[in-house]
């Protein structure tokens, strides 16, 4: 029975990380995407018999793989990427969130929010506000965003204290369990929109692995449960 519950845990985290894998590459042209992977345990647990022990995998856990995307240009004024670490803070209806997808727009009220209409925040969680009439928008490399040269407040860059504290929402919207840090060391690029960090080959590499192994231990369950079968049989007779 045990064998059974060994191959049933690995075939489940195979079917998790394969669930994982096609969402990468349904994201690859997802603005601001982070690739995300799967984590697998081993509980070791003590049996009688020969063997002395089972291991039992498992994949319950995700990470989020924070690597620099490929930075393209696209000449927007309030297209804005991140070179570097950290994250843009948005107030969704959920709560606040992060993201690297910085397509941004004014509303009707000037705010300046993603195309949902969730609103981008500063370096002290308030709104950032530019005024309707301007005429000209620059977004300096800290972040500091001026209309017709005047000054209006510094876009703020955010990441987690402890990464594996983020996990997706929907989209390129991560949410945050733990602390944030302010990130100071990052440039923000006014024109320019990252793309998602996801490697199509490297992706789809992973996909025929993760499926040869799970035809594999589904052949191997198979040909166990017909060993108990014939077993079973041959001792009923």
């Amino acid at each position: 029975m045990s064998v059974g519950y060994v191959t049933l845990s690995r075939q489940t985290g195979l079917m998790r990380e394969m669930q994982t894998i096609a969402n990468n590459i349904a994201n690859l042209s997802t603005t601001g995407f982070r690739r995300e992977g799967v984590v697998f345990s081993e509980h070791i647990a003590a049996t009688p018999g020969p063997g002395g022990s089972v291991s039992m995998a498992a994949a319950r856990a995700r990470h989020v793989d924070l690597s620099q995307g490929a930075v393209e240009p696209t000449g927007g004024a309030l297209d804005l990427a991140i070179q570097g670490e950290g994250f843009f803070q948005v107030q969704t209806p959920q709560g606040m969130r992060l993201t690297r997808a910085g397509a941004f727009m004014p509303n009707e009220a000037g705010d300046l929010v993603t195309p949902e209409g969730h609103l981008v925040l500063d370096e002290g969680g308030a709104p950032v506000f530019v005024p309707p009439d301007s005429g000209s928008v620059a977004v300096a490399a800290d972040g500091t965003l001026s209309a017709d040269g005047r000054p209006l407040g510094r876009i703020g860059l955010f990441r987690p204290a402890d990464p594996a504290d983020l996990q997706y929402q929907s989209g390129s919207l991560l949410q945050v369990s733990g602390e944030l840090e302010p990130v100071d060391d990052s440039t923000v690029r006014q024109g320019f929109l990252e793309a998602a960090n996801v490697n199509p080959v490297r992706e789809i590499t992973r996909m025929i692995e993760v499926q040869r192994a799970y035809e594999l231990g589904q052949s191997f369950s198979e040909r166990e449960s017909d060993r108990v079968s014939k077993v079973i049989e041959t001792l009923t007779r």
